[in-house]
């Protein structure tokens, strides 16, 4: 797998992570600092896309310029996802959003799908997975393995913070898939959730805490 180095050390997103991450950040402005961060995580994210040439006209000249190769599909995974869709969505307002629902068996840890809707073009884009948290992995590949079975090809994984046991968990289980990171955390406690983290992501977006 291609992964991203962690962009914890960049100074913008180091100063929205730190932010962010304190218990005492409201939902209002964590959902402003988590668009923020996700607004940065763009352009590492797409820089290896492929591009065809195309013919275009300035008011000046004549001159080739390049397009993407292929359409734009954001799958962000319900609930959490979709506090990274939107500011993906600002930067990439061509794309297609499709929608992942899944929720955690407490117990077992593992991801439940209840809800998928997925594009018919979904073999022939870019598909970009998001979810704000990487914790064990679970979740991530299940999406990852739906789309698959629906004939994605060119996936990308793109989320906030991360541990290191989900990274290895994706990287074994699709190997192909690109990851792209903002913080890779110490680890996983005994819950399965990212330490030091964040808490629930999907919580102190909409506020349900």
């Amino acid at each position: 797998m291609q992964k991203m180095p962690d962009l914890q050390n960049h100074p913008l997103v180091a100063d929205r992570l730190a932010r962010l991450r304190s218990a005492a950040c409201a939902p209002k402005e964590f959902r402003h600092y988590l668009s923020d961060i996700a607004r940065l995580l763009v352009l590492p994210a797409t820089a290896n896309l492929e591009t065809n040439n195309t013919e275009i006209t300035t008011p000046l000249a004549s001159m080739t310029g390049l397009k993407l190769a292929r359409p734009i599909v954001l799958v962000p995974i319900l609930r959490a996802g979709l506090g990274f869709s939107e500011p993906f969505l600002q930067m990439l307002p061509e794309a297609t959003v499709a929608h992942y629902g899944m929720k955690r068996n407490e117990e077992s840890l593992q991801p439940e799908v209840y809800l998928e809707r997925i594009p018919d073009h979904i073999a022939g884009s870019e598909v970009f997975v998001l979810d704000p948290m990487l914790a064990t992995g679970g979740s991530a590949i299940a999406a990852i393995d739906g789309l698959k079975k629906r004939g994605a090809k060119h996936i990308h994984f793109v989320c906030l913070v991360a541990s290191p046991e989900g990274v290895k968990s994706l990287e074994e289980s699709h190997p192909d898939v690109r990851i792209t990171l903002a913080a890779l955390d110490e680890g996983l406690n005994g819950q399965g959730y990212i330490v030091p983290g964040l808490g629930d992501a999907g919580d102190r977006i909409f506020g349900t805490l």
